[in-house]
């Protein structure tokens, strides 16, 4: 009998305990923020011009495994080159312009310290043409000149990984940038950066 009470006493000790390990395990799992690195392989046509930028996305879980996310990356002026039929005469040409993305969408994914993941987004891409410097002004003006004629509806299909230590992690994305003008425009995008869960 004495066993039994004891065995029956361990159980419920350990019931809270396990609760508790539970609850920890389960406190990073409602939202997330992250900053990332983003590039871009843009090719409008027959030319083709890679931006790099910087980015932001927040994210909250409808469940363990669905999250709805939205991000916004803004791409900084490049330079690129062009050769001359010669073959040998080369040019640096500074491009005016600055994409500014917004996505937003669910991203589905497994479950563990590290989860693969697949996602798909819809939103806006917007093509700013300036002769500013990059400054946070002209971050404002790509935001003011959304709507206008240089937005337009975009898709983005992608995945990737994420690897979480507590609440910090790393994610890295592949995907296509898909944006509509008169046709449909494929963009190569890859993106890296911290995330904090919460």
């Amino acid at each position: 009998m004495k066993a039994v009470t004891m065995c029956i006493l361990g159980v419920l000790v350990a019931i809270p305990s396990a609760l508790r390990a539970q609850e920890v395990g389960e406190a990073y799992d409602h939202a997330s923020v992250g900053v990332f690195a983003d590039y871009l392989r843009f090719a409008p046509g027959s030319g083709t011009t890679n931006f790099v930028g910087l980015g932001g996305r927040a994210g909250f879980h409808v469940n363990h495994n669905v999250q709805i996310e939205g991000e916004f990356s803004y791409y900084f002026q490049r330079n690129f080159t062009n050769t001359f039929t010669n073959g040998i005469t080369t040019s640096f040409v500074t491009t005016r312009v600055r994409p500014l993305t917004g996505l937003f969408g669910p991203k589905f994914e497994t479950s563990g310290p590290f989860k693969f993941f697949v996602t798909g987004k819809v939103g806006f891409v917007n093509f700013t043409n300036t002769s500013s410097a990059v400054t946070f002004g002209t971050l404002g003006t790509a935001f003011s000149s959304v709507g206008g004629s240089g937005t337009h509806f975009a898709l983005y299909p992608g995945g990737g990984v994420e690897g979480f230590w507590g609440p910090f992690g790393l994610r890295a994305e592949i995907g296509d940038q898909i944006y509509l003008n008169n046709g449909t425009f494929n963009n190569l995008r890859v993106s890296f950066g911290p995330q904090i869960r919460f």
